[in-house]
């Protein structure tokens, strides 16, 4: 199943069949203080240091959260998104919890754009999906709903069907819906990666979709933060992640080599040239 995103001019297939792609987390405020005031100056020149970082390290994607206490992304987000696309030619994931700001955003942005996120609370499904039939924007669907975050598996993958018939139902092509497990964290919950790896596995097998997640959630308040994600990232590729949201600097040698030796690289190619790219 072939997910397909574009900048002005390049486009990023997500494909279950091909290569991981990585998504670019690192446009958001969370525990970056230096963007937030950036931001709250309105100056995008950290903005776009990060995004060329970013695309250097490897990401296919961008995501861009502006969010911060007190915030108007409804303004904020657009703007940003036009100054990305200024700069450079890459899809973008725009992420906000405002569906405002989200479809603000799509009126500015150039090419097709991923969402992120709708989840299977009505609220979300009423107030989303028809801003992304309007916009031809294809979605994230969350693994949860009214009753919370469940630990059942089965469950969360019945979240993600509700999410795809809505979408479906409205016009959005199946393809379009990119699940997210959910990646909990393991120091607060011991079997959250067990769960979110079962969950990758239903997915995979009964939905056959393009997977998401948000990889480096795994580690929050531990130590080697970058060993606990990269064993994980490497384990939910395998299970069936195509596009984990990461930070390309840490992840990408990771996918990199999983695609390596899950035979998705023929002889090496594009791990050597990844490799080259960095010494270059």
């Amino acid at each position: 199943m072939k997910t397909v995103l574009s900048g002005r001019s390049r486009e990023v297939i997500i494909d279950t069949d091909g290569p991981v792609i990585i998504i670019g987390e690192s446009i958001n405020p969370t525990r970056r203080r230096k963007l937030v005031s950036s931001l709250q100056e309105g100056d995008f020149s950290y903005v776009l240091e990060l995004a060329a970082s970013q695309i250097k390290a490897g990401a296919d994607i961008l995501d861009v959260n502006v969010g911060y206490p007190g915030v108007d992304d409804t303004k904020l987000l657009p703007e940003v998104v036009i100054a990305i696309q200024d700069n450079f030619d890459i899809p973008l994931c725009l992420d906000s919890p405002n569906p405002s700001a989200i479809e603000a955003a799509l009126k500015v942005s150039a090419g097709r754009c991923l969402i992120n996120s709708v989840n299977g609370k009505e609220e979300s499904l009423r107030a989303l999906i028809p801003v992304a039939k309007e916009y031809g924007a294809a979605i994230i669907g969350l693994c949860m709903d009214d009753e919370g975050i469940t630990n059942d598996p089965g469950k969360r993958v019945s979240i993600i069907e509700k999410i795809t018939d809505r979408a479906v139902a409205a016009g959005i092509r199946a393809e379009d819906v990119i699940a997210d497990p959910l990646a909990m964290a393991v120091s607060a919950e011991p079997q959250a990666c067990v769960v979110t790896l079962d969950t990758i596995r239903l997915l995979h097998r009964k939905l056959g979709l393009n997977i998401t997640m948000g990889a480096s959630n795994i580690s929050f308040g531990l130590p080697d933060r970058e060993s606990l994600n990269s064993a994980f990232m490497t384990l939910a590729i395998y299970c069936g992640v195509t596009c984990p949201i990461a930070n390309p600097e840490k992840s990408t040698s990771a996918a990199r080599a999983a695609d390596l030796v899950l035979g998705r690289d023929d002889f090496a190619i594009r791990f050597v040239e990844y490799f080259q790219s960095r010494n270059s």
